[in-house]
């Protein structure tokens, strides 16, 4: 397997630190020479986790997608989801041809409100058997640290899955392995508007009990979507066959890469998403507040695109709703948290 990362942002270098620890070479497509130039001279990303150190043996630099996807048969996608299609700029469907995709991407293209794999489908005619994902619930903060974090990787295939879930496996990254490509995407941009709701509640002050109710609602919610979008692994306690020899239960909705991933994004301070949250909730605009971050809190975009995409799917999703009307209408926060603390139960 020849890697190939497109993103140097704070996940895409969390997962470059990930590969290189294992000893695994990289094609590596930062965003300007000025980075290749730092990380060749200093070792580490100079943007974005400062702390992880790299081998620069086991990286090769470029600033152009096109000479990743020339270079490597296992591309990961890690930028923003609005940046995603101009990293296919130039590529043809024969370039991509024998080439396994892993999307670490956790929105919609906005441009066209499709998931990663749904692009390339229309695009180049790509296969889904050749299409993984990778999702958290995992802080690229908390990799540098080497704090001990789980990552659900998603594909058809079982044994593709975990030949490049196993290339990730660390002392402090367990893997485990997931064939709902679908749901685990959904999941992860529904995730996102939930957490920009939680940092609103908190930006407008309201307390911890507060939001247990309206993250247990947001689960309930997102449970709701996932059903009418035709996801199954969606009922707690409920589990296949147990898998005696791997000694882990089937996963479940209350698996990590579901709730346990909606839970970390509406709780943790590295979350970029409820930053982006709080800061509405206190008064700040939109532009502002992206700013004023400087990072890309995917919720923004990910409420319009859910919203959108909801007029075919008809699920009962009044919180994204409401974070919806705040974030693209101009809707008062606290209007919109009025009409929330009505329906939660």
């Amino acid at each position: 397997m020849q890697f190939g990362i497109i993103g140097s942002g704070s996940w895409g270098t969390a997962l470059a630190k990930m590969l290189t620890d294992n000893g695994v070479h990289i094609n590596w497509c930062v965003r300007s020479e000025a980075i290749a130039r730092h990380l060749q001279k200093r070792f580490h990303n100079p943007n974005y986790l400062q702390s992880v150190s790299f081998d620069t043996n086991l990286l090769s630099l470029y600033t152009n997608a096109k000479s990743v996807f020339a270079t490597s048969d296992h591309i990961v996608i890690v930028t923003p989801s609005s940046f995603v299609i101009q990293q296919f700029t130039g590529i043809a469907a024969k370039d991509l041809k024998e080439k396994k995709i892993i999307s670490a991407v956790k929105g919609i293209l906005p441009q066209q409100n499709l998931l990663l794999n749904d692009y390339l489908k229309k695009k180049f005619a790509f296969s889904i058997n050749n299409y993984f994902t990778i999702m958290g619930p995992c802080h690229a903060e908390e990799v540098a640290a080497e704090r001990l974090s789980y990552l659900t990787f998603s594909g058809t295939k079982p044994a593709a899955v975990k030949a490049i879930a196993d290339r990730f496996a660390t002392p402090y990254i367990n893997t485990i392995i997931n064939n709902d490509i679908y749901g685990v995407q959904y999941a992860a941009i529904l995730k996102n508007i939930y957490a920009v709701a939680a940092g609103m509640a908190h930006g407008l002050g309201y307390g911890d009990n507060f939001l247990s109710v309206l993250i247990a609602n947001s689960a309930d919610e997102m449970a709701g979507f996932l059903r009418k979008a035709g996801i199954r692994n969606i009922k707690v306690g409920v589990h296949s066959v147990a898998r005696v020899l791997q000694k882990k239960k089937s996963p479940n909705y209350a698996a990590s890469v579901y709730l346990g991933d909606l839970l970390v994004t509406c709780y943790s301070l590295f979350s970029r998403n409820r930053t982006f949250g709080a800061m509405i909730g206190k008064g700040h605009s939109v532009q502002s507040a992206q700013t004023e971050m400087n990072m890309v809190a995917e919720g923004y975009n990910a409420a319009r695109s859910i919203y959108e995409l909801n007029k075919e799917i008809n699920a009962d999703i009044p919180i994204a709703e409401n974070i919806y009307q705040v974030l693209w209408k101009k809707l008062s926060p606290r209007i919109a948290f009025k009409n929330i603390e009505d329906g939660l139960v």
